[in-house]
C-alpha cells in the first residue's frame, strides 16, 4: 500500500465534517467512515451510503442489501471482502441517519466533494465500476444517464465496457425486480461473467 493511500485512509477514518449534521438527525450518531479501497482492486462498487447495520459493524454491505448484491455478482462473502479485487467506495462514507419518519437521509454532498476524487485517484487498477442508485449514477454518469434509475439501468449496454449501472439491492426493490424481469435475464449474466473475469 502506498504512502499516499495510507494518508488518505487515515484522513478519511478521522473525518468529522458531518458530526454536527449527524448529531441533529433522529439517530444522533457520530461519524464512522466505512469503505474498502485496496489499490489493486479491479472492480469498484460505487453505492450510496452505509445503513445503520453497516454503521454498527464497520463492514460495508454487511446487511441484506449486501447479500443480494453478492448474489447479483456471483461471489461469496470471502471473495467480496478478502480478495483485494473489490473496492467499495460509497458516495458518503458514513451512515447519514434517519429523518423524523424513519427514512434514510441522503448522503451529504460534502463527503463526495471532499474525498471522492482523491480516493478514486488511488484506484488505478479498476476496470469495472458498478454504479448503484441515483446518487452514484448522477456523479459517475452525469448528463449521460437517463431520466431515473430504471431507464438508466435499462440502458446498461450503452455504458459498457467500464460501467454497469444497477438499482439499489435493497429489499425495498423486490417489487422493482418483479416488474423488470429483463434485469435478471439480461444484466445479471453479463455482470457475473465480468466479475468472474476480474476477481478470479
Amino acid at each position: 500500500m502506498t504512502e499516499s493511500k495510507l494518508t488518505i485512509s487515515l484522513e478519511v477514518s478521522r473525518c468529522t465534517l458531518c458530526a454536527e449534521r449527524f448529531a441533529e438527525s433522529e439517530t444522533a450518531h457520530v461519524p464512522r467512515p466505512v469503505l474498502r479501497a485496496d489499490p489493486g482492486a479491479r472492480v469498484l462498487i460505487a453505492g450510496q451510503a452505509p445503513g445503520m447495520r453497516v454503521h454498527l459493524s464497520g463492514l460495508p454491505f454487511d446487511d441484506p442489501s449486501g447479500d443480494r448484491l453478492r448474489e447479483w455478482m456471483g461471489v461469496n462473502r470471502e471473495t467480496f471482502y478478502e480478495s483485494g479485487r473489490i473496492a467499495i467506495v460509497p458516495m458518503a462514507f458514513c451512515f447519514p441517519g434517519y429523518d423524523a419518519r424513519g427514512s434514510d437521509l441522503p448522503p451529504p454532498k460534502i463527503c463526495a466533494e471532499t474525498w471522492r476524487a482523491r480516493v478514486l485517484g488511488e484506484l488505478a487498477s479498476v476496470e469495472l465500476t458498478l454504479v448503484i442508485g441515483q446518487y452514484a449514477q448522477a456523479w459517475h454518469l452525469g448528463p449521460a444517464r437517463e431520466k431515473g434509475v430504471t431507464e438508466t439501468v435499462r440502458a446498461w449496454q450503452r455504458f459498457l465496457p467500464g460501467i454497469i449501472p444497477l438499482p439499489h439491492p435493497s429489499w425495498r426493490n423486490t417489487a422493482w425486480l418483479r416488474k423488470n424481469p429483463w434485469f435478471e435475464a439480461e444484466v445479471l449474466p453479463h455482470l457475473r461473467a465480468e466479475i468472474a473475469r476480474l476477481v478470479r
